[in-house]
């Protein structure tokens, strides 16, 4: 019996199932377009229903929509909508990717010859550049360097001009490096690029930008082929970003831009929520609709969610929005304290492998934490639990070498294959004799990634053939080879870990949020009440990335036997039960009571009242002399630069130059003493307090 034939989407049926305000959103089709989408909202169905709307409507076509997004993966996730929407031809591209496309054909005649090459990492070059200049090169200071390289290109900073801007927007000493030495090192690298005859992934965007604005032949041809602008994500555009956006758009007004300013987690590369908050003061006569309708969490997690949100406070509060969950109710969320890290991950691994007995599916459940550096606890628990896992921000699933010979292996056997096969079967005996098995490898390690990267192979050739039947090999490639291209890697089944930076714009069943206390969430070194609400958006994200079940924990110490000094996070405050973290006078206050119990601070000098930031870490005026024993603060700064390189920690983690100078003057004698000084929160105090003590008592 021959299937009937499917028909394609109309105008109307695109609409269906929408709801009044994602239905606002794909009908409005002309002007400036501002939607302000929560978590969970169901904002990439607003915009891809928007854009198939325009399509099968007539207003829009296909290939002069160009929709923008930040990853790849979100790039494919769009493109892959819009097919099964009936739009085929629009441009769903990362900004990068654009760029570089239209580099690639515009160089030979805008400037002609062959486009450098495209370096794809920095650090050769920032190495390189250290050595030219005689720095030190490890790997730590390499990739700082390489970050501030990337912050002064993407906001614009040229570099005669980045000692005084880098230092209004508090950067630092990069690298444990001076401002002025860190410009001279961006001089240095831009030659060491020169000399090699390359470019990096900030050029493809300032080349492009820089034809535009230089040649409006090719502005012209540009904003001919592009009439109509979609940005996703735009909370984090940057500066950089946002000028080549104008630069495709011109005068036209044919934009829509979506995002969250409570998802702003990026600022330290550049992002900047400006743009989004300011968007309809800058494009008079915009259309705003918001998206508050949670379909992707629980009531529980969403109103976690919206609690957390509800202490915020400074320029991103105000476009805060209150989210309303539409699923059912499901189960609170946990909060458990553990002993140490040890315990932690333990106790974690534990709970997962109960859940995956239970019939969850591990791909389904995600551990999620502040650093990298909390996943090794998290993979050698999870192991000894006998639970896989994968993750992620690791190696990129189309690079791993058992994914590009199982491809080869498939190409083959798409040239020889036989119709009438069923796709699942065929691929299965395909990467048989790559090493997948029906049961999967009770080994960890190498062996068990393999296994899985094969898994997934498998499993996206069952879907493929459930979406289209009459799907062969040949098309399973195609599908492969056009997913490799925009690193749109499927899903393998194991645990996710991932920072919470890595997380971002993911979802699972169940998370589990680890390290949720003082001096991880918010981080020891965010200082600043900006940077502490970005931290405070980071565990939004993280909560938000949960459906139905979301575990919190934290440890009290470190290491096994360790002191006891660690609080859980004061962005928990507001939302656990207090008996989960005992006595509530052993809880650290949040940011406005600490205030109020301190009180005014004064200059040890004059007494004077200081002034909020450095004057207050210093604990004088700036105008005061200083006081303290420079051979101590010497001995301090020496000591600290061991610290940092046995750690492969920039010197500013380990301590500022300021809180250096601090105890320097202060000449803390015992634990309590050395707490009170600003900038030695309880992580800093717990890993390096002794050593101060120490080295002041023999001073």
């Amino acid at each position: 019996m021959t299937a009937a034939p499917l028909t394609a989407p109309s105008a109307d049926s695109v609409l269906a199932g929408l709801d009044p305000e994602q239905r606002q959103v794909a009908t409005t089709l002309d002007g400036p377009v501002c939607v302000l989408a929560g978590a969970g909202t169901g904002k990439t169905r607003a915009i891809t229903h928007r854009i198939a709307y325009g399509v099968h409507s007539g207003a829009y076509v296909p290939n002069r929509v160009l929709a923008v997004t930040f990853t790849a993966r979100a790039a494919g996730e769009m493109r892959t909508r819009l097919r099964d929407l009936g739009v085929a031809g629009v441009q769903a591209r990362t900004f990068h990717a654009a760029a570089l496309r239209q580099l690639q054909f515009f160089w030979p005649q805008a400037v002609g010859g062959s486009l450098p090459h495209l370096a794809e990492h920095k650090a050769p070059l920032v190495a390189d550049a250290c050595n030219r200049l005689r720095l030190s090169a490890d790997r730590a200071r390499v990739r700082d360097l390489s970050a501030e390289v990337e912050w002064a290109k993407v906001m614009l900073v040229d570099v005669d001009d980045y000692v005084r801007l880098a230092g209004r927007a508090g950067r630092g000493d990069p690298g444990g490096l001076d401002l002025a030495t860190v410009a001279r090192l961006i001089r240095t690298y831009e030659d060491v690029k020169t000399d090699r005859g390359v470019i990096d992934f900030e050029d493809v965007l300032l080349l492009t930008a820089g034809i535009l604005d230089e040649r409006p032949d090719v502005a012209a041809t540009v904003r001919q082929q592009y009439r109509h602008f979609v940005v996703d994500e735009y909370q984090d555009v940057s500066p950089l970003q946002q000028r080549l956006l104008d630069l495709w758009r011109g005068e036209r007004q044919d934009l829509c831009v979506v995002g969250d300013a409570s998802q702003t987690i990026y600022s330290f590369a550049g992002a900047t929520p400006e743009h989004l908050l300011e968007f309809p003061q800058r494009h008079p006569g915009t259309t705003v609709v918001r998206l508050v309708r949670d379909y992707r969490s629980t009531p529980e997690v969403v109103g976690f969610a919206n609690s957390v949100l509800s202490m915020a406070t400074g320029r991103h509060a105000r476009a805060r929005l209150e989210l309303i969950a539409q699923r059912p109710s499901g189960p609170a969320p946990t909060f458990t304290a553990y002993d140490d890290d040890v315990a932690e991950a333990a106790g974690v691994a534990a709970r997962i492998a109960a859940e995956v007995r239970a019939g969850r599916s591990a791909k389904d459940i995600a551990v999620l934490f502040r650093t990298n550096g909390q996943s090794q606890a998290l993979e050698a628990a999870l192991a000894d639990a006998g639970v896989g896992y994968v993750v992620r921000g690791g190696e990129r699933f189309f690079s791993r070498r058992e994914v590009r010979d199982a491809i080869v292996l498939l190409r083959g056997a798409a040239r020889s294959a036989l119709p009438g096969h069923e796709l699942g079967g065929e691929v299965r005996a395909v990467l048989s004799s790559a090493g997948w098995t029906e049961k999967s490898p009770t080994a960890a390690g190498s062996v068990r990634e393999r296994w899985e990267s094969l898994q997934a192979l498998v499993v996206l050739a069952d879907e493929l053939a459930d979406k289209r039947p009459d799907a062969g090999l040949a098309e399973l490639v195609a599908e492969l080879e056009e997913r490799a291209s925009a690193q749109h890697a499927p899903t393998v089944d194991g645990v996710t870990l991932a920072s919470l930076h890595a997380a971002k714009g993911l979802e699972w069943d169940v998370v589990h949020l680890v390290g949720v206390c003082e001096g991880l969430l918010p981080i020891s070194f965010a200082e600043t009440p900006d940077d502490v609400e970005e931290e405070r958006r980071l565990l939004y994200v993280g909560v938000t990335r949960a459906r139905e079940g979301l575990h919190v924990s934290w440890a009290n110490a470190r290491t096994p036997g360790g002191r006891a000094t660690r609080k859980p996070s004061r962005f928990l405050d507001s939302v656990r039960p207090q008996a989960a973290a005992g006595a509530a006078g052993r809880q650290r206050p949040s940011g406005g009571a600490r205030k109020a119990s301190a009180g005014p601070a004064k200059c040890r000098t004059c007494g004077n009242l200081l002034a909020a930031g450095a004057e207050r870490k210093l604990g004088r005026c700036a105008t005061c002399p200083s006081t303290y024993d420079e051979a101590v603060f010497d001995r301090l700064r020496e000591w600290r630069s061991g610290v940092a390189q046995e750690t492969s920690v920039p010197a500013y983690v380990v301590f500022t130059d300021a809180t250096l100078t601090a105890i320097a003057e202060t000449m803390p004698a015992d634990v309590a003493a050395l707490a009170a000084v600003s900038g030695v929160g309880p992580a800093k105090l717990e890993k390096w307090g002794e050593d101060v003590l120490a080295l002041l008592a023999a001073g």
